[in-house]
């Protein structure tokens, strides 16, 4: 019987395999546990939010809300790829599923269709709840993927599982589409922890650090375009935002060159007008970067706003 470990050792674990573990208050003892029994455990189950902005993410699934009291998963995988730990123990992640899909997932083979709500999941599965706005079109970042990866493999290590043990919400409770969006292959993704399990862990390094863009050196650099072709680069995080600009669309490569000038404002104002970037329309989307429009395209393209 899959017993689940201590925190301390389901933390050491997670970092053990390379996450990025942030551990939010008092997590470990944070749980649903008086409702009801927590364990065996026999599988990681992935959601994803419907919410953006990683704060507001992370503190709605630590504390629920008025229907569903937190903790809402045990961790909380952001764009950035950190993994906030919000609760262990019995949590409101998985509610009722089907148990033809969990005996398959115990056998750790093809699931079944869930086509029954019978079976408590919130017993028997982690679950991670990854920031996604979950509208077919928010993108999931490289950084978030690999954390999936991460904590998968770390908890399937630890149990002896294989990946097969890894799910969806999708494949548990009938009607949900959890997770899904652009970037995410769940085929791929199911690979990849297989092919993590085949090799011990990667030794512990360092998260790499997320870039920053500094608003009013932005809005200055996006303020004053370069008098002539050649003029130095004054401040590298324009390049930061013209290489999200070009990945989403809105910037010709051959303009991404370190100098917000006019194609660039073209570019970032056309962002501003987007359903993403905030809707914005006349002067409020002349192409000068707020901090609203530059915090939205940093979760996109994984780097935060500082002053």
């Amino acid at each position: 019987m899959a017993q689940p470990p201590t925190p301390t050792k389901f933390a050491d674990f997670l970092r053990a395999e390379g996450a990025h573990v942030v551990e939010v208050g008092e997590w470990y003892s944070h749980n649903r546990n008086h409702v009801g029994p927590w364990g065996p455990m026999h599988g990681v189950m992935f959601h994803h939010t419907v919410t953006e902005g990683s704060a507001k993410t992370v503190e709605l699934c630590r504390t629920g809300y008025v229907a569903l009291p937190g903790p809402l998963c045990h961790g909380v995988i952001t764009k950035d790829g950190r993994v906030h730990l919000v609760g262990y123990g019995r949590a409101n992640h998985a509610g009722l599923g089907d148990d033809d899909v969990l005996r398959a997932i115990i056998a750790e083979r093809d699931l079944p269709a869930d086509d029954e709500a019978n079976t408590d999941g919130n017993r028997h599965f982690y679950g991670f709840e990854c920031e996604n706005l979950g509208d077919g079109e928010d993108p999931w970042p490289p950084a978030q993927i690999l954390a999936m990866e991460q904590v998968a493999a770390a908890i399937c290590r630890h149990h002896g599982w294989g990946a097969e043990s890894v799910l969806r919400h999708l494949d548990w409770q009938p009607g949900k589409i959890d997770p899904m969006g652009p970037g995410l292959d769940w085929r791929i993704l199911r690979a990849r922890i297989a092919a993590r399990l085949g090799k011990n862990p990667a030794p512990v390094t360092p998260p790499p650090a997320t870039p920053s863009v500094s608003l009013s050196r932005l809005r200055k650099a996006a303020l004053s375009d370069p008098a002539r072709p050649g003029t130095p680069v004054t401040y590298t995080g324009t390049g930061t935002v013209e290489a999200a600009l070009v990945d989403l669309g809105y910037l010709a490569k051959r303009y991404s060159d370190g100098h917000f000038g006019h194609a660039s404002r073209d570019a970032y104002a056309k962002w501003q007008r987007s359903a993403a970037g905030g809707g914005y329309r006349g002067d409020d989307a002349d192409g000068i970067p707020g901090r609203d429009s530059l915090t939205k395209l940093g979760l996109k393209a994984g780097f935060k706003v500082v002053a």
